[in-house]
């Protein structure tokens, strides 16, 4: 059998639940939605970190955020972790990444024979916050003096006001350019005729990810919508954990009207507008696949690295548990058609992308990794024993580790009181469940499983303090010498792929 291309679609901050792929009435994603219809939908998919530079560390190694010190947004991947690109590349693929990735260190290929363009982010330790060393240090305890003046982190961005339409930025010159190269790149490997060294490529996007800024046309696509809101239950504020709390003190979140009706429908408007632009880039791909005839032997695969709280729960951005944080969109369509139309309800990780990528290449031979194949939970069903894993330690204060399980997520606050919901019963996680004699099995079970997992929280806690003292002294020397990482795509390597290109 051939062994496939595979195309790998990555979204930053999608909401699963804010897609028509995932039956939301009302955005407007076809594509991924025909994705769905066409391969697998999985249901009850998480994120290993809900945020950006650690969740791409780990989707890429397959490993926990605390198995490689992928602590925070300015933390390295380092380069003696192996990746997805790594084993595919040895395995004869040409592996290929077009669009962002978030690596933090000198090595910025990880695998990758080739980056299309350059990184959005910054890729060294600048990123290093001091409060970050202040909140872990004093265990959250002490946020509000941390933060100080700069008590306004990202919850500014989550008001009407500072929604912009039609203007344009450099979010969306990236994505611009990532898509027009990774489409170049699909029309140059169609045209090539070469169809025995099958690729890895990975077309990565900033969007829906703020700011919430969407071309005009995106939005005009909502302006009858009856754009939903969040809901504030009475009493609710009583019932926040202290993960809650920490991050609701970072991102400055009182200092900003994220109740206000009008305000949270027009973020939401332009939200669903950027998930559409999204989705259409989607569509460029997967249009492109078909009529170069690469379609035939390519597995796509569509994920985004975390969710949005999209002041859910008063809450703003990632780093949190909750499902329109951790839980995101993932859908695989296998170019025979195989498992056509299927749903899958058993909780999966990112980190089964790595060894899923393996069995699909014929990579048989692999060094310690944490994910658990998708292809033998689709050869043997739905496993309602699996349990998936995710952690979160920036601006928190102390480890925090989630557990999912069948129908509960169980999130371990070290230090703190835990937090335990039944999603079958209460899709929304109002009712903390943990305490509860008839619940303290089920409790005690999970709670086990972490500890047994990851070991000593308090030492988890010491080595992420550790890291972020080394990293803060090479921050500043690095910045006293004007030193960066950052990734310039080789101008011999550009030059001929664009002749490639040419006809």
């Amino acid at each position: 059998m051939t062994r496939p291309n595979i195309l790998f679609i990555v979204s930053d901050q999608m909401v699963a639940e804010l897609t028509s792929a995932y039956g939301h009435p009302l955005v407007q994603t076809p594509h991924l939605a025909r994705l769905a219809e066409e391969g697998v939908r999985f249901d009850s998919a998480y994120t290993p970190f809900p945020l950006c530079a650690p969740g791409r560390a780990c989707i890429m190694s397959g490993r926990h955020a605390s198995v490689i010190g992928a602590w925070d947004n300015g933390a390295p991947l380092t380069c003696d972790h192996p990746t997805f690109a790594t084993y595919l590349a040895a395995a004869g693929y040409d592996t290929v990444l077009s669009g962002k990735m978030h690596f933090v260190g000198p090595d910025q290929l990880h695998g990758f024979r080739q980056r299309l363009t350059t990184d959005i982010y910054s890729s060294d330790f600048g990123w290093v916050k001091q409060e970050w060393i202040g909140i872990k240090e004093t265990r959250g305890a002490s946020i509000d003096a941390v933060m100080g003046h700069r008590r306004q982190y990202n919850a500014a961005g989550y008001t009407g006001d500072a929604v912009h339409v039609g203007r344009w930025h450099t979010p969306l010159s990236y994505d611009e350019e990532t898509h027009f190269r990774a489409v170049e790149y699909l029309r140059a490997q169609g045209e090539s005729g070469d169809r025995d060294r099958p690729f890895l490529l990975v077309a990565s996007y900033h969007h829906p990810h703020e700011p919430f800024w969407p071309p005009q046309r995106y939005w005009d696509m909502y302006a009858e919508a009856d754009v939903d809101v969040a809901e504030f239950p009475t009493g609710f504020e009583a019932q926040r954990s202290q993960m809650d709390l920490n991050l609701n003190a970072y991102h400055g979140v009182e200092r900003f009207p994220l109740r206000d009706v009008d305000s949270m429908r027009r973020l939401r408007r332009a939200y669903h507008g950027l998930t559409s632009y999204m989705d259409d880039k989607v569509g460029g791909l997967l249009a492109t696949l078909e009529e170069t005839g690469l379609a035939d032997n390519t597995v796509v695969v569509f994920a985004s690295d975390h969710g949005d709280m999209l002041c859910e729960r008063e809450m703003v951005q990632k780093r949190c548990f909750y499902e329109w944080s951790a839980r995101v969109p993932l859908i695989v369509r296998f170019p025979d058609g195989w498992k056509r139309g299927t749903t899958m309800n058993t909780p999966v990780s990112l980190l089964d992308l790595l060894p899923t990528f393996n069995d699909l290449a014929g990579v048989r031979d692999a060094l310690p990794y944490d994910g658990n194949s998708l292809m033998q939970l689709l050869n043997d069903g739905e496993n309602v024993d699996r349990v998936v894993y995710s952690q979160a330690h920036e601006a928190v204060g102390m480890p925090c580790i989630m557990a999912r399980q069948g129908r509960y997520k169980y999130n371990y606050i070290h230090g703190y009181d835990p937090q335990l919901f039944d999603l079958q019963a209460d899709p929304k996680e109002w009712s903390n469940l943990a305490g509860r004699v008839e619940h303290q099995e089920t409790e005690k079970q999970l709670r086990g499983m972490i500890l047994r997992q990851f070991g000593d929280p308090e030492q988890m806690h010491q080595r992420n303090l550790e890291s972020l003292y080394r990293r803060r002294l090479i921050a500043g020397v690095m910045q006293g010498y004007g030193q960066t990482w950052s990734h310039e795509p080789r101008l011999d390597h550009r030059k001929g792929a664009m002749q490639q290109y040419l006809p």
